[in-house]
């Protein structure tokens, strides 16, 4: 196709007819949202939402975020050695945005987004009581994010093990977890594009022999 708009990234989209706005974020999307509760080393609870989320291996099973600059959550579980990652679904949206917000660092976003905690099972991090889904993790590498010509840059990836499964019992069906049952709301482009699952969307495809 010879009409395909064509930028290169490190010189910005600007200059390209059409393109008024970064794509990148949007092409890339939905995003799962890593919503991450850590704890402090005073015991201060923090919660945040992150959408460089996803799994990256089965067994054992890896879970891994990026943050873009040295945050709270990075800080706390690079001191504790700790995350639980919580399910962000259509009905907590709100709360998960409210859990966003650039506050200070004794800020407990549990109380801020008005959630509850519950304790965890394996680790210290409280879950958010109200996610039908967790998982309780333990802090495995951090890596920092270089560019190719070699220069760190300000992002941190953090990977974690799983050791630790909360599944609410609505979401099983003849012993398997219903995906679309949970409305998993996931993070498209722009300053606020967001998508929820359903069973509508669904389509199914075996993967060649």
């Amino acid at each position: 196709m010879s009409d395909l708009h064509f930028y290169e990234p490190r010189n910005g989209h600007r200059d390209v007819p059409g393109l008024a706005h970064d794509p990148l974020n949007s092409i890339v999307a939905p995003r799962p949202i890593g919503w991450i509760s850590t704890l402090a080393a005073d015991g201060t609870r923090n919660l945040a939402p992150y959408s460089f989320f996803t799994l990256l291996n089965y067994r054992p099973p890896i879970v891994g975020f990026a943050s873009i600059g040295w945050k709270d959550s990075v800080a706390n579980i690079t001191a504790m050695g700790e995350f639980v990652w919580n399910l962000a679904t259509r009905d907590l949206a709100a709360p998960m945005n409210a859990s966003a917000a650039m506050v200070a660092a004794g800020v407990d976003e549990f109380e801020l987004a008005g959630l509850e905690g519950a304790p965890s099972r394996l680790v210290a991090p409280p879950r958010v009581a109200a996610s039908p889904v967790a998982f309780e993790c333990r802090h495995t590498q951090t890596l920092r994010l270089q560019g190719i010509d070699g220069a760190e840059i300000d992002t941190w990836l953090i990977l974690g093990e799983v050791v630790g499964i909360h599944i609410a019992p609505h979401l099983i069906e003849d012993g398997a977890y219903r995906t679309a049952a949970a409305r998993p709301i996931l993070r498209g482009g722009g300053p606020g594009d967001y998508f929820e699952i359903t069973e509508d969307a669904l389509f199914k495809m075996r993967r060649p022999a």
